[in-house]
């Protein structure tokens, strides 16, 4: 039973080759901010230039 017990423990607790899940959160976070940046660019950039035209009266 021992025996079992030491198996089944070191396959609970191996976790080589697992991607760790803060790299897997960090990737996707980077790939969201990429997808919303190229979505809203260039409208906020838009929104951007005309707040600066307002300002400076041009």
């Amino acid at each position: 039973m021992n025996r079992i017990h030491q198996r089944l423990d070191r396959a609970i607790h191996d976790d080589r080759g697992d991607v760790p899940g803060w790299v897997l959160i960090t990737l996707m976070t980077a790939g969201l901010v990429i997808i919303i940046w190229g979505l809203a660019g260039p409208a906020l950039s838009a929104v951007f230039q005309q707040a600066i035209q307002r300002v400076t009266g041009y």
